[in-house]
């Protein structure tokens, strides 16, 4: 008895999803609740379980293929054992799209795709790397929980086994002409065309949107952080033993940006065509680091929240983005955000809005600079900040105070206590 395999509702304003990968052939055996195939959005990747136990007929949609909810995807052929000894269709081999695109596999391209051992977990952004380099998962240690392979796992293997292969090896990652049938160009000049993911050509829309239909404006100011260096290292180690998280820089950061948000309404709204909306709650958007790309899950009320809840919520954001398990809810909505630049070794930046956000902090790199206290010149770990803002209802006197209000928070952080 045949099931068909459809394509799950999708998230609400997502039309169609891209078939990003098949995780089985026609003719592999598949066990209920095991995932088939990844749908790529613009947001997020969507997993897609089997229905039932059985052998994987037809594919209907290839990879590469628009889909929409409901539509078909395959065929599964429910109760159906796979004849001993008959392989699934094997895998043609595919270009890497990531940064290693130009480099050979470890496994000679022409070999079967290897399979996971039981009960072994691979993230998705892990799974698509496995399956584009043709690598063997059982080789790859996996630290994620129980044991789950993380896309950091693959190219963490991939960079010890690199430096460790002789030159002489076959199986070594080396730049040859043969291993990068892709590139185009002349001789000595080669270029590579690949297509943008459907989270970058979104990232790019929404730039492209911000900088269209926002009057936007840039103030910077610059914060001395020796007052939360100080506490954080001060309670660092009971903060981590009592809460089980480590104590960071961002919760200090969001809870200064909610009491300055609760000062200052026009900062915490958005346009609506004629209308302006100005929200009673506070979520937070958080700029995180993905493979995919720049991801912004949304923080919900943060004003609710203890520093311990902010930082766990934040770890665990970034876990799921370099596993590529955000969910859709977690990367919508949004009242404010904050980028951290820092993390990369920007000094100063301009960030662009989050659209329909009126509002961006910048964070960025801490540094040692000479400054004046008291008429003494002190060495002071300085951090620049930018607010980029919506200019259409926001004016500039109260853009600034509300950054004004943020660097006084971080440089007496007894505020947040005191409520001052």
């Amino acid at each position: 008895m045949s099931r068909e395999v459809r394509v799950p509702a999708l998230p609400e304003s997502v039309a169609d999803a891209t078939v990003a990968a098949w995780h089985k052939q026609p003719g592999d055996q598949v066990r209920e609740g095991e995932n088939l195939v990844d749908l790529e959005t613009d947001k997020v990747v969507l997993e897609v379980p089997s229905p039932v136990d059985g052998v994987l007929g037809t594919i209907q949609a290839r990879e590469g293929d628009l889909v929409q909810t409901d539509a078909v995807l395959g065929l599964i052929e429910s109760g159906a054992r796979k004849a001993p000894g008959t392989p699934g269709t094997p895998r043609p081999s595919v270009a890497p799209s990531s940064s290693r695109a130009p480099l050979e596999s470890i496994a000679p391209m022409n070999s079967p795709p290897q399979r996971p051992r039981p009960g072994q977990v691979i993230a998705p952004a892990a799974r698509r790397l496995v399956k584009e380099m043709n690598l063997d998962p059982q080789q790859i240690p996996g630290t994620g929980k129980d044991g789950r392979i993380q896309k950091t796992d693959v190219v963490a293997w991939l960079d010890e086994r690199e430096q460790a292969a002789p030159e002489h090896d076959p199986d070594a990652l080396t730049l040859t002409e043969s291993s990068a049938p892709s590139l185009t160009g002349e001789a000595g000049r080669p270029e590579q065309r690949v297509p943008m993911t459907r989270l970058r050509a979104r990232i790019a829309e929404r730039l492209v949107q911000a900088q269209q239909n926002a009057a936007l404006l840039t103030t910077f100011n610059e914060v001395n952080l020796r007052a939360v260096l100080e506490l954080r290292e001060k309670y660092k180690g009971l903060f981590e033993t009592r809460y089980g998280t480590r104590l960071g820089f961002m919760s200090f950061f969001v809870k200064a940006a909610v009491d300055a948000l609760q000062r200052f309404p026009s900062i915490n709204a958005s346009v609506d065509d004629e209308d302006i909306i100005y929200y009673g709650y506070f979520d937070i958007g958080i700029a995180v680091s993905s493979p995919r790309g720049l991801v912004v899950p949304t923080l919900r009320n943060c004003d609710q929240l203890s520093m311990a809840d902010i930082e766990k919520a934040i770890a665990d954001f970034g876990q799921k983005a370099q596993d590529g398990s955000l969910s859709y809810e977690e990367l919508t909505g949004g009242t404010f955000s904050i980028t951290n630049g820092g993390v990369f070794g920007s000094l100063l930046s301009t960030p662009i809005l989050n659209p329909p956000q009126s509002a961006i902090l910048g964070m960025h790199k801490i540094q040692e600079r000479p400054i004046v206290e008291n008429g003494q010149i002190v060495i002071a770990p300085m951090m620049y900040l930018a607010l980029t803002y919506d200019h259409r209802i926001i004016d500039g006197r109260e853009a600034v105070q509300f950054l004004v209000a943020i660097k006084e928070t971080l440089e007496d952080p007894a505020r947040l206590l005191l409520r001052v």
